[in-house]
């Protein structure tokens, strides 16, 4: 099963690549695109990339500098910054949404299937991970 998912982790992760180079930015910024449903902090974001923090920062700078986002204030936490997303960040989020649905390795699914594989996952990715653990 690791292979299977594997497999599956290459496949969409090629099509992420084809679309940032068909939209012309970058695979990081793909799925920072994908993730950035709600504005938020960079260490949010970085969960949601599954990224080390900085790595979230670096992409971010150079969305920022393309202003497709923008840093503002943190509505409870002063410390804190949160991404949000421009008018143009907005647009080219749709862009990237709709490119990724188009011959995605999960279209031979239908919508049922792609739904418990979506459960499916989650459940697997929300447990306790048990790296620690040789059997």
């Amino acid at each position: 099963m690791a292979g299977l998912s594997a497999q599956l982790a290459q496949l969409l992760d090629a099509h992420s690549r084809a679309v940032a180079e068909r939209l012309g930015i970058t695979a990081a910024q793909v799925v920072a695109l994908r993730e950035l449903d709600e504005p938020m902090t960079l260490r949010e974001l970085a969960g949601r990339m599954a990224c080390e923090p900085s790595n979230a920062t670096y992409v971010a700078d150079r969305m920022e500098a393309q202003s497709l986002i923008r840093r503002e204030p943190h509505p409870s936490d002063r410390r804190s910054k949160r991404v949000v997303l421009t008018e143009a960040g907005q647009r080219c989020r749709a862009n990237v949404l709709a490119a990724l649905q188009e011959r995605s390795p999960l279209d031979v699914l239908d919508g049922d299937e792609q739904e418990q594989l979506a459960r499916l996952l989650g459940k697997a990715v929300s447990t306790e991970p048990h790296a620690n653990t040789v059997r």
